[in-house]
């Protein structure tokens, strides 16, 4: 009987059998390959997302404008925009984002309250979230998921670089998140306050807080979600009709149950794009909170389970780029970022099958809304600068290993990340900022100087001027300032006692 060939056929054997992965391991091992793997998702979502709004809202949008266009038009204007966005967010240097960190939080607040304000804001269906221009409406409580990220990061980062205390971590960036969460549910809007808390989470566990601290900030956040979520009537069905679905069927339950009957019409392979039966008026909202269940109707469980492969691998991308960072900026806010894009795709598709009650945030790049695909398309940039922002993606890039797609775009190459050169701009800043304040403190003790020494003239003016008690005061000796300022000859006829037309009387 023949044998093998010993270690040659061992190893024949060892390729065959683990060819595909080693394949996989080496594309991965490449310097851009976290930038290509985010950039693939964004784009793979982006189109799956248009398609899926256009199958859905097609009869909804010819009912109401005679054009099965309406809906499509509006999200693809946005994914444009969001192109845009995530185009130059890419090339926006860490410094620079840094830097508008916290002008950029501070005007989406005020952002937050001009948008209660009536006439500012846009009311629809009980809720005023929406600035609305020239037809086209923007979210922007959007806007401060992406503004916290970014500013909590910084925060944290330089607050951790710095050896700050446990209170100048944790009170800074609570009472801020605190003032925006008020905002965004006197909207009402309790599914992005939702969304802002996960955030907030976020940043707090990967910044290190201590796990006592960090269980109890998440139990008081979830405590204030349980009383706001039975605050509001249709919060409040909204629970109701999860824990018993089958009270109301046809009313505050219609919708769930609806999303699961699409699911299960669409079986393993689907009924075939455009083909749900669905979205003929029987599933409200089917193109936007519940679009996941139009494409388990229209592209059945490999199309739910494609969207699913696909965000897992955003998911191993995201924490992949934060793991090999060395800039505590970028790695907290890569961490943040796709925990919270995690969270809510998993909130949405939770309740669509029925595992969570409605709660009304979307499924990321997916979902119909402006607002949702441009800021996430701009989330998107963000984690995709800080994956060239990699050691070894950095090196790749000074070393002429661009790519086509890094040439087309004309990105500019990142700066290598050095914890000396941090450190010494930090202590730069200080200095900056104390010789700042210096300088106020010696300009306000000057001008409290100048302020007590105009007193003590105004005090003593009085005392100067007036003549002394008990001797009236002489006409003819005059005051000496007034003896000096006189003319010489108009002093020699005072003196003679001569009176001219205008002199005086002796």
């Amino acid at each position: 009987m023949k044998t093998p060939a010993g270690p040659r056929a061992r190893s024949r054997a060892s390729k065959t059998s683990t060819g595909p992965r080693t394949r996989f391991g080496a594309w991965l091992a490449r310097p851009l390959a976290s930038f290509h793997l985010i950039v693939t998702i964004a784009i793979l979502l982006t189109v799956l997302g248009l398609v899926m709004v256009l199958s859905a809202s097609s009869v909804e949008a010819y009912a109401d404008t005679g054009s099965a266009y309406g809906m499509f038009a509006t999200q693809v204007i946005f994914a444009a925009l969001g192109a845009v966005l995530f185009y130059v967010a890419l090339r926006m240097p860490v410094r620079l984002m840094r830097k508008l960190a916290l002008p950029g939080y501070v005007a989406s607040l005020v952002m937050l309250v001009l948008v209660l304000i009536p006439g500012i804001g846009k009311e629809s269906g009980g809720a005023r979230r929406w600035f609305e221009f020239g037809g086209l409406s923007f979210q922007p409580s959007e806007l401060a998921k992406v503004a916290l990220v970014i500013w909590g990061a910084h925060l944290l980062a330089s607050r951790r670089a710095e050896h700050a205390s446990l209170k100048e971590l944790v009170i800074p960036l609570v009472p801020a998140a605190l003032i925006a969460f008020a905002l965004v549910v006197m909207q009402p809007n309790l599914s992005t306050t939702i969304a802002l808390g996960i955030i907030l989470a976020a940043l707090l566990w990967f910044a290190g807080l201590p796990l006592k601290l960090f269980l109890g900030i998440i139990t008081t956040g979830g405590a204030i979600a349980v009383v706001l979520a039975f605050t509001a009537g249709y919060r409040s069905a909204r629970v109701k009709a999860f824990l018993n679905p089958g009270d109301d069927p046809q009313g505050i339950g219609y919708q769930g149950r609806q999303a699961k009957f699409s699911l299960a019409d669409g079986g393993l392979f689907g009924r075939g794009l455009g083909q749900s039966r669905a979205k003929w008026s029987y599933l409200p909202n089917a193109h936007n909170d519940f679009i996941f269940a139009i494409i388990g109707e229209e592209l059945g469980f490999i199309g739910c389970l494609a969207v699913i492969i696909l965000l897992a691998l955003f998911v191993f991308a995201g924490l992949r780029i934060a793991m090999r960072s060395i800039d505590p900026f970028l790695r907290l806010l890569t961490a943040t970022a796709t925990t919270w894009i995690l969270a809510q795709a998993m909130i949405n598709i939770g309740y669509v099958i029925g595992l969570l009650p409605v709660t009304g945030l979307q499924l990321p790049l997916v979902s119909a809304g402006g607002s949702s695909i441009a800021i996430t398309l701009l989330m998107f940039g963000i984690i995709a600068n800080a994956a060239r922002h990699e050691p070894e993606a950095v090196a790749a890039l000074h070393a002429g290993q661009d790519g086509r797609f890094a040439r087309l775009l004309r990105l500019p190459k990142p700066e290598q990340y050095s914890p000396e050169r941090a450190e010494a701009a930090r202590r730069a800043a200080q200095a900056k900022a104390a010789q700042k304040r210096a300088a106020q403190q010696r300009a306000a003790q000057q001008r409290a100087a100048q302020e007590r020494a105009a007193q003590r003239r105004l005090a003593e003016a009085p005392r100067r001027q007036a003549p002394a008690r008990g001797r009236p005061a002489d006409p003819r000796r005059g005051d000496a300032r007034g003896r000096q300022a006189l003319p010489s000859d108009e002093r020699t006829r005072r003196s003679s006692g001569r009176t001219g037309e205008r002199g005086f009387r002796r």
